[in-house]
């Protein structure tokens, strides 16, 4: 069944950085995370809108994890964000809820983590309330966690919208979790026992990217180093191994001594997303 994902405003708040040829603000939104016509959320991000006269594509940012207690608006986003702005592109990243100054996040980890996609799912049906933006042109860039993310709207969704993807988690759910459990303070026993409870009224297949692949429409740039300590290389090898067998439209470029942030590569991969979204502008 088709899923009904209302609209809403996206509202420009507090100027925070003026440069040379972009300005940064704060946005929010507000909306139902469980899509289901229940208690409205807000939740904000950092949207970079270029100074020039004119409209501009725009890019779709999703960060990676970043601890909750030292996140702050525009982590994991802001630099590429603004190299894309520099070079005349609008670029909005939210900052999820229970992040930034958006409202708090669900009660269950796995409910905050599906909500991260109807708050996408929300952001890009209602992309016409900002100002600047050509109607047309819009990408996607996703790191890490947020490649997973931007994965999982592509398939929802069915888009074809152009999506560059840096060392994306593609493994699927729930082991895209459990990988990372020695990282928390109690070595993942919250995590397994809120596991199994979902699982005895959940099929987590229904809920693993790797088995809806060929709903994916978009065209796709996958970056990953060699020397990533977060997402293994053979992740990012097999994913592309499937786009390839589903005939899907990508390319892959691996950076010999990279890590999880693409340096020493950084200033390479950003220009080839930005030959990327030029080259697929309508």
């Amino acid at each position: 069944s088709k899923i009904e994902v209302p609209q809403t405003q996206i509202e420009i708040g507090e100027l925070l950085v003026k440069e040379e040829k972009f300005t940064s603000y704060l946005f929010s939104m507000s909306f139902d995370p469980s899509i289901s016509s229940k208690e409205k959320k807000k939740v904000t991000g950092l949207i970079n809108i270029p100074i020039a006269k004119g409209s501009f594509p725009l890019v779709v940012m999703f960060r990676g994890y970043v601890d909750q207690k030292l996140y702050q608006t525009g982590d994991g986003t802001r630099r590429a964000g603004e190299y894309f702005a520099q070079n005349g592109l609008i670029t909005i990243a939210p900052d999820f809820l229970g992040y930034g100054s958006s409202d708090s996040e669900a009660g269950s980890i796995f409910e905050s983590r599906f909500q991260t996609y109807t708050t996408v799912l929300v952001l890009l049906d209602s992309l016409n309330s900002i100002p600047n933006w050509d109607r047309t042109n819009v990408f996607i860039w996703g790191h890490s966690n947020g490649g997973q993310i931007a994965l999982t709207v592509l398939e929802i969704t069915g888009k074809a919208i152009p999506t560059t993807l840096w060392a994306p988690v593609s493994k699927p759910f729930p082991y895209s979790i459990l990988y990372y459990t020695d990282e928390s303070d109690d070595r993942g026993k919250l995590i397994r026992r809120e596991l199994a409870a979902f699982e005895e009224t959940y099929d987590p297949d229904l809920y693993a990217i790797d088995l809806y692949y060929e709903r994916i429409k978009a065209p796709i740039e996958v970056h990953q180093g060699t020397n990533d300590d977060a997402v293994p290389k053979e992740w990012s090898d097999e994913l592309t191994k499937k786009l390839n067998e589903l005939e899907i439209d990508f390319d892959y470029f691996v950076y010999p001594g990279a890590d999880h942030n693409l340096n020493p590569s950084w200033n390479t991969v950003v220009a080839r997303n930005l030959a990327f979204f030029k080259e697929h502008l309508d």
